[in-house]
């Protein structure tokens, strides 16, 4: 599995398939590489990228005073300097998203375009009140399968999910032990956030603008807790050139395969194509 090592040392992982325009992904807060598996059989003409940031997946821990945004977006630009990669097409789920606006906003030259999954420049309370509540925590489930009925009755802002599609996910980011299901990313990452919990949330408009050039794509769960309506209408009020696509039965975060999201990602590919 290839890895390499960010600027403090710390070994990061992460998948690289196919041939063409480079895209690389970037997961959320808890997440991995595996956010992007329903989406990656649809793209089958690029060279999918998808990176673990510290911490997640199969990368390493790290300093939990290292899991910032910041810290991540230098390491998904230290990614593509490994590879050697003068540019590439960023597509952020969720605080993925956030870091592609950094990248946009300090190296912006080596952006082909920007996709993002669920998120902007103002994060409702609501939605990460809802986070707050499961971060760092390991689910009370003992299994998979329990965990994937859970979230079938729970996630009531998703509809029409098939079993298959929840027991994916849970395998994904959970381990499954002798003593329950165990979280796939660092238990530290949860005071690192909350450590900034009750700050005033920052002014993260003028990195949205930062965008301002690069082809750009907003993708928004129609039942989204965390982006809501009227910041994605502002957003596209300040881009009107913004391909948008808002996926009906769909919370935070959208799969990336429902239709209206496939239609999206590909006009928008073609854009920089």
């Amino acid at each position: 599995m290839p890895d390499f090592f960010a600027h403090d040392g710390t070994r990061l992982h992460y998948d690289d398939q196919g041939r063409g325009l480079p895209l690389l992904c970037l997961p959320g807060l808890t997440r991995n590489g595996g956010d992007f598996d329903h989406l990656a059989p649809h793209l089958p003409d690029l060279r999918l990228i998808r990176l673990d940031a510290r911490g997640r997946g199969r990368s390493a821990h790290a300093d939990p005073a290292s899991y910032t945004v910041p810290v991540e977006a230098r390491d998904a630009l230290a990614l593509l300097e490994h590879l050697a990669l003068p540019r590439a097409a960023i597509l952020g789920t969720s605080r993925g998203g956030l870091q592609a606006m950094v990248l946009a906003a300090t190296a912006h030259d080596r952006l082909l375009g920007v996709a993002l999954n669920d998120i902007g420049p103002v994060i409702e309370r609501r939605g990460l009140d809802v986070i707050q509540g499961y971060l760092g925590r390991n689910p009370s489930h003992r299994t998979w399968e329990a965990a994937a009925r859970a979230r079938a009755q729970g996630w009531t802002s998703f509809h029409d999910v098939p079993h298959a599609r929840w027991l994916h996910e849970v395998r994904n980011q959970f381990d499954q032990t002798p003593a329950g299901l165990v979280i796939r990313y660092d238990p530290a990452l949860r005071a690192a956030v909350l450590a900034t919990w009750d700050q005033p949330q920052r002014d993260l408009w003028p990195v949205f603008d930062a965008l301002a050039g690069l082809p750009l794509c907003l993708i928004r769960g129609g039942n989204s807790d965390l982006l809501s309506q009227a910041t994605a209408d502002a957003m596209a009020a300040r881009r009107p050139d913004m391909i948008r696509a808002d996926v009906p039965g769909r919370g935070h975060v959208p799969f990336l395969d429902e239709p209206a999201a496939l239609a999206a990602l590909r006009h928008w590919l073609g854009d920089i194509a």
